[in-house]
């Protein structure tokens, strides 16, 4: 069921498939999503990859055409990643396995700024990225300009092992942020998201672009990562 559900995957317009083993984020997970998250052991991870020629047009999002097309592509990519996971999902539970298939984009808490669970772990775990500073997943064909979605599952698929960290020194998603909402520092398992970024500053300066009649998107930090430049 592997091979199939990776060639099922791309074949509905995937650019990355992985499978994780989330054992060893087990309390992670279950504080965010509770009990109904935490029972599948594994999840299979897939991602599309946001055009380049939209994403490098983000230092000029306060041009209307500019931040139209990213909304645009942003919720486009949402809405393909939930049509996948439900068919995917399908396919597992048609093989007689459990399958949950999460939104690829709604928050659960309004308090935290979180959904139930973090598509970039599960996509970390599956080997397909490892975390950057920017609390992005970052990947080595793409950097962050890719959108994920999940499906939880107790499936007995192969899974893959996490990538190492590859930024090194790098600190161009940090120095990028126009309001210094990231701390610099590397990504563990074991800190809070808060240790590394405050999701609160980045939603109010998004909302006060808003306020002043400005397009309430930046993305800098997507924008900045070289390992998406390439």
């Amino acid at each position: 069921m592997d091979e199939r559900l990776d060639e099922f995957s791309r074949a509905l317009g995937a650019d990355f498939f992985g499978v994780a083993d989330l054992s060893s984020a087990k309390n992670f997970i279950g504080d965010y999503g509770g009990k109904n998250i935490v029972r599948y052991p594994r999840a299979v991870s897939v991602g599309i990859r946001l055009p380049d020629t939209v994403v490098d047009e983000l230092p000029h999002s306060y041009e209307t055409t500019v931040s139209v097309n990213y909304r645009h592509i942003y919720d486009i990519t949402n809405l393909r990643l939930d049509l996948l996971t439900s068919r995917i999902g399908s396919l597992i539970q048609n093989e007689g396995y459990k399958a949950l298939p999460l939104p690829s984009s709604k928050r659960v808490d309004d308090e935290k700024i979180a959904a139930a669970f973090s598509h970039k772990l599960a996509a970390h775990l599956a080997g397909l990225g490892w975390i950057g500073k920017s609390c992005l997943l970052i990947t080595p064909e793409a950097g962050p300009r890719v959108r994920w979605g999940t499906v939880l599952t107790n499936a007995p698929l192969k899974t893959a092992e996490p990538l190492d960290d590859r930024c090194g020194k790098c600190t161009d998603c940090v120095d990028a942020c126009p309001v210094n909402a990231f701390t610099g520092r590397n990504f563990s398992e074991d800190e809070p998201r808060e240790s590394r970024y405050d999701a609160r500053r980045c939603e109010k300066y998004l909302q006060d672009l808003e306020r002043m009649d400005k397009p309430g998107v930046c993305g800098m930090c997507i924008y900045a990562c070289p390992h998406g430049m390439k």
